[in-house]
């Protein structure tokens, strides 16, 4: 019985960790009068796994830790499966658990779907912390 739960487990995993998109900047054609800046957006269905949970702490912490200071990052978290959010989650394509930065440089916005990225390295927070520290760093400079 234990090994069939391991298989299951094992099959589960490998299902979402290549359901889930390759990291993808697109722009946009969403104009913002906001100023420069990144967000890191968290979208999470109101059922989350393990791997959800850990995403949404790791990039949290992300943030915090390196970004608290820095006015041009802000963590959002985004319930997809509430009304109120219908909108922002149609922009990303979010109809789950997924992870993003958005750029917005002068006006525009480039989404950057990290979602494979965060299913990846969800359970391993310091390589999900640096890897994500760097791409935030990246969205800066070219802000």
């Amino acid at each position: 019985m234990m090994k069939f739960i391991k298989i299951i487990s094992f099959l589960a995993i490998v299902t979402l960790l290549y359901s889930c998109q390759k990291e993808t900047a697109k722009k946009q054609d969403f104009t913002t009068t906001k100023p420069n800046q990144v967000e890191v957006i968290d979208f999470y269905g109101t059922h989350r796994c393990v791997a959800c949970k850990a995403m949404e702490a790791n990039a949290k912490f992300t943030v915090n830790t390196y970004f608290k200071n820095n006015p041009k990052v802000h963590f959002k978290i985004i319930n997809v499966d509430d009304d109120k959010n219908e909108k922002i989650a149609e922009r990303f394509e979010a109809m789950g658990t997924a992870l993003y930065l958005n750029v917005i440089k002068n006006g525009k916005e480039t989404h950057i779907d990290l979602t494979d990225f965060g299913f990846k390295q969800a359970q391993n927070k310091d390589v999900f912390t640096q890897q994500l520290k760097t791409k935030i760093e990246t969205a800066l400079k070219n802000l």
